[in-house]
């Protein structure tokens, strides 16, 4: 019998109509969450899906600010459950129960009433209806209130309109359902960025979060001072037009810094807008002095956001995270023109009425021609090096799926694992996923670049290859792996090489770590067993709460190093159930001043601050 035979007498492939079923649009959702809300997640990542279940309800009050009603917005999270009252129109009392249950229902597809909205597919609050297990939506409308109550989308109250005292506008509260959510906790930090975001883009709006409010006075502007962790090198340039704002600086960090946002929607992978707007503002530089600059050396060091107002806009996933749309709307100009043409006159006309910030521009962009001209020699050498290395066989195992792969949902997954030695990236390479998970081996610890120009990129045989692999000498476009991981030792050997390569990100490609790509790996410090249970713990609390668990006389081990744990044990750590820490950065943490206490000359300074911060703690081994 040969193996189609087989396989017809299988049971398991039969098709007929049986198999095909009609799915009701809330189990669709349900069972197909990622189409609708991207990743799903517990709150650890800034992008998990309970941040978007909470941004898709607000986009909506957002839009009812956009077209002039309701300044204030009311959002409280507690104990998990999400409430947001806005004061806007309020949806049209007939029509609650629709825009909250049927697919595809909405008013956004009339521009007239919603011209440039966030979303237009009529999806939103009902994928939150369907992935929460309590969702009430209340509209109150000319002194008359209608509510509805879901569980898991299945209506559970449904009460006549009523008289109502309360201003007009709409009150949504779910609780993200945590079958789809498991263990999921909103974190204050990721909710208030999102809110700072909203504010920074309108101006004169009030969110209150949580009892607190956030508001801004000058837009983008403000949204450039909180995230900026360069001092800049003149006073920020803030542009502003009917559909679009713009505002730009310089600093003397390394790389290209870019906030961009559609309707209100932070595009993190930016698209043809961000395309525009980095080609339009080389060109206006470039024709203002006059000079054959290459726009490399314009945009190096450059701090910018760009906010744009689109009819119906086409974005490349559901998550809204890139925009696709050529053109500024259905009978508008193209995003290419009206972006450049707005650029080309007032960026023009501010330079030549500012020239004081001229010159600083000037300067800056003469200092980073003359130093990639320096390395230009430097960079064609370590090209080849990098080739001849052939990293793919030598350095580098990489994994089959990488970042730039967008045709594959499971790009997120995409991580490279940055270890020290043989021993370590031998077994981390054996336990890995091979289709997501790549691995480069250092030899050694890092130097420490900290004051070193871009030159020893090229130079510095181990910042060369990484670079390679990592793929991001002219930015983070090409960026092969979603997370960056540093797998090291927890010894103070592994704790100095994670300094080390932080230091070198810091310096180098500070926007790594700005867009939450770079991670610690965290593997357990202990194994506690016995001959029914196996135990890992990563702290001494851990350790004990096990030795407590499996009772009398365990068997400890403790690992010293990621070469003492076997790839089958590694297997455990690298999985589902990973640990990783991300590195982030504040406001606060100025990079140039962060490197300068810890990573330079200042031995006195940072030896009393060890003195001073020591903890002695108790020998874990024991």
């Amino acid at each position: 019998m040969n193996d189609f035979s087989k396989i017809q007498q299988n049971n398991d492939f039969s098709y007929d109509d049986k198999e095909v079923i009609t799915l009701e649009w809330n189990e669709h959702i349900r069972r197909r969450p990622g189409m609708y809300i991207g990743k799903l997640g517990d709150g650890t990542f800034a992008d998990d899906g309970i941040y978007v279940l909470l941004k898709e309800v607000l986009d909506n009050s957002i839009d009812e600010y956009m077209m002039g009603f309701g300044k204030t917005i009311s959002v409280i999270i507690k104990e998990g459950i999400v409430t947001v009252r806005d004061y806007g129109r309020g949806v049209p009392l007939t029509k609650v129960k629709d825009v909250s249950s049927k697919m595809n229902t909405g008013a956004k597809y009339d521009s007239k009433a919603f011209k440039k909205s966030v979303g237009l597919n009529g999806v939103g609050i009902k994928a939150v209806n369907a992935l929460s297990s309590y969702f009430l939506i209340e509209s109150i409308r000319d002194k008359e209130s209608k509510k509805v109550e879901y569980e898991k989308a299945n209506v559970i109250n449904d009460p006549d309109i009523v008289p109502s005292k309360e201003k007009n506008g709409t009150f949504i509260s779910f609780t993200p359902d945590n079958e789809i959510f498991p263990n999921y906790e909103y974190k204050d930090e990721f909710v208030e960025n999102l809110i700072k975001n909203y504010v920074f883009l309108n101006t004169g709006l009030i969110i209150n979060y949580n009892g607190k409010n956030f508001y801004s006075e000058n837009g983008l502007a403000d949204l450039l001072n909180e995230n900026m962790t360069s001092d800049p090198l003149y006073s920020i340039i803030h542009l502003k037009g009917d559909d679009i704002e713009v505002v730009i600086t310089h600093s003397n960090q390394y790389g290209e810094e870019y906030y961009s946002f559609v309707n209100g929607q932070h595009t993190t992978q930016g698209g043809t807008h961000l395309t525009a707007f980095r080609e339009s503002l080389s060109r206006t530089v470039k024709e203002y002095y006059n000079k054959n600059f290459e726009y490399a050396d314009i945009r190096a060091g450059i701090i910018a956001a760009i906010s744009i107002k689109v009819e119906e806009p086409v974005f490349e996933s559901q998550t809204k995270t890139k925009l696709g749309s050529k053109d500024m709307g259905p009978e508008g100009p193209s995003i290419g023109k009206y972006i450049g043409d707005f650029i080309k006159k007032e960026l023009d006309n501010y330079l030549h009425k500012y020239s004081e910030t001229s010159d600083i521009l000037l300067k800056k962009i003469l200092e980073s021609e003359k130093e990639r001209k320096a390395i230009a020699g430097v960079t064609k050498l370590a090209r080849e090096r990098a080739k001849k290395a052939s990293i793919n066989n030598r350095k580098l195992r990489d994994c089959r799926i990488h970042l730039n792969d967008y045709k594959n949902n499971e790009k997120e997954k995409s991580c490279i694992f940055i270890t020290e030695g043989d021993s370590a990236s031998g077994s981390i390479t054996k336990s890995r996923d091979p289709n997501l998970q790549a691995v480069f081996s250092l030899r050694g610890k890092p130097l420490n670049s900290f004051g070193l120009t871009k030159k020893i990129v090229y130079e510095n045989e181990e910042f060369n290859l990484l670079q390679a692999a990592l793929n991001i000498e002219d930015g983070l476009e090409g960026l092969r792996y979603h997370k960056v991981i540093i797998a090291t030792d927890a010894d103070v050997d592994g704790m100095h090489i994670r300094l080390l390569l932080i230091t070198f990100f810091l310096q180098f490609f500070p926007d790594l770590i700005k867009k939450n790509h770079v991670y610690i790996l965290q593997t357990p410090l202990f194994r506690v067993r016995n001959k029914q249970k196996t135990i890992y713990c990563y702290t001494e609390e851990e350790r004990l709460s096990a030795i407590k668990e499996l009772g009398k006389n365990p068997e400890i081990t403790r690992f010293k190093g990621l070469g003492e744990i076997s790839p089958d044990e590694f297997r455990n750590f690298i999985g589902q159930d990973i640990r990783l820490d991300p590195v982030k950065m504040k406001k606060e943490d100025l990079i140039k001043e962060m490197l300068e206490f810890y990573m330079g000359k200042n031995t006195p300074n940072r030896q009393n601050f060890i003195i001073n911060n020591l903890v002695v703690e108790e020998d874990l081994a024991n």
